[in-house]
């Protein structure tokens, strides 16, 4: 059975959650949207299970000031397990200078997502083609 409605709208939000908690530093809220052994890899390196997930999202806004920005988003899956791709712009955010912000990097996440007790998560994530 397809991905129902209310599956597609539940993975939306998890990817609005994960956008909101990188950018603002809250590495606990960023590693809970992933399964406890979820995986994230970029050109930054891979990061697996929540501790090393949460370090990354913690240390991630003291880095940059930075706003992650997807679109595009494509699902599909059947059941507990979906596949998720969608458009990522990075924009690096520099307050008080011209301009106020510029892209950083323009990517494709590509993802695999389990349907859990608390709901979907990321059980892998990958950034491809990161410059």
């Amino acid at each position: 059975m397809p991905l129902s409605v209310d599956d597609q709208l539940a993975i939306q939000q998890l990817y609005a959650r994960y956008n909101h908690a990188i950018d603002a530093g809250d590495g606990a809220a960023w590693a809970a949207c992933f399964t406890p052994d979820g995986t994230f890899s970029s050109a930054t390196g891979t990061f697996t299970g929540r501790d090393q997930l949460q370090g990354f999202g913690t240390a991630f806004a003291t880095r940059m000031k930075a706003r992650h920005w997807t679109n595009n988003l494509v699902l599909e899956g059947d059941g507990d397990a979906a596949t998720g791709s969608c458009y990522l712009m990075l924009l690096r955010l520099t307050p008080g200078e011209q301009p106020p912000a510029s892209i950083l990097v323009t990517a494709i996440y590509r993802d695999e997502l389990r349907r859990t007790a608390d709901g979907w998560k990321f059980a892998s994530r990958t950034v491809v083609g990161d410059s």
